[in-house]
């Protein structure tokens, strides 16, 4: 079971909105040196909804093969068309990918029984483990923890990412699933207390820009080290919020870049970060020692 602090990556882009390969390798290593304990590529935050499927593919590819085994990744490879998710995830298993995190179908708000028969048919299709995705603010749909439960028994569907923010969640989800189905907050500023009642890690933004530090209060929340954990997620709490002050992932694309990590590229209909909001994602990150004071 893949489990900790889970950076779901930004994928790094030139001024002019081309994917910035050598930047992207770089982050690839930050992480490996920070500790990360699996890369998600081309996530919400690795901005999935404006690369095409070539560009999809080659960032997932860059990505495989720069980490070449040092730490896991998770491709996301989730689609509102149930034909096109089951081509990406294959392409991903092909690409050498450890897992797959699969988003909800969104716009299309299919019922729970679509919602099961989506990723059932995926997981039938393709042999890969796959963690469901669960996110109703950006996708229109909640898949509920008794479709959750469900899907827990389909081979090959082996975690969910639950980003509602509602830690009875958690609970809801493991009485239905057991122990060895992987349950990963995809909520940062409740991902603390998701991990100290018993979650398995962490699907993070904030870990972009604070990867050991977001490493270091997950391995101790996991360990159940309630102090430690409340004292390293204090010096977080900035970024928790400030990194949502605009839509992700414009704050967090800002930051990676004031950190010397990537160019300022972002793709319409994402805009770089309002003058306004920098001062704010800047004290985020003195608050986590990521930016001299």
């Amino acid at each position: 079971m893949i489990q900790g602090s889970i950076v779901a990556l930004v994928t790094p882009m030139t001024e002019d909105g081309a994917v910035d390969d050598a930047s992207l390798k770089k982050l690839v290593e930050f992480h490996i040196e920070q500790g990360t304990d699996a890369l998600v590529a081309v996530g919400t935050t690795g901005e999935s909804a404006t690369l095409d499927d070539d560009e999809h593919c080659h960032v997932i590819q860059t990505i495989i093969q720069c980490a070449n085994g040092r730490i896991p990744v998770i491709a996301g490879t989730g689609a509102n068309c149930t034909r096109e998710a089951i081509a990406l995830t294959r392409k991903a298993q092909q690409l050498g990918a450890d897992a797959c995190l699969l988003v909800t179908p969104y716009y299309n708000k299919p019922t729970q029984q679509g919602l099961y028969l989506h990723y059932k048919a995926i997981a039938e299709a393709v042999n890969i483990p796959q963690i469901l995705y669960n996110v109703p603010g950006r996708t229109g749909c909640d898949l509920l923890p008794e479709t959750v439960g469900r899907l827990a028994a389909v081979d090959h569907i082996v975690g969910v990412k639950e980003a509602t923010g509602k830690l009875e969640r958690l609970t809801q989800i493991r009485a239905l699933t057991g122990d060895d189905f992987a349950i990963y907050s995809g909520d940062d500023a409740t991902s603390m207390e998701f991990c100290l009642m018993g979650g398995n890690g962490s699907i993070t933004v904030t870990g972009n820009v604070a990867p050991k530090l977001l490493h270091d209060m997950i391995a101790a929340a996991i360990r159940g080290e309630r102090a430690s954990a409340q004292a390293l997620d204090a010096r977080l709490s900035g970024l928790h919020r400030e990194l949502f002050i605009q839509s992700n992932p414009i704050p967090v694309k800002w930051a990676v870049a004031e950190m010397g990590l990537m160019g300022k590229g972002i793709r319409l209909p994402l805009t770089w970060l309002s003058e306004e909001c920098v001062e704010s994602v800047k004290a985020a990150m003195r608050q986590a020692g990521v930016l001299a004071a």
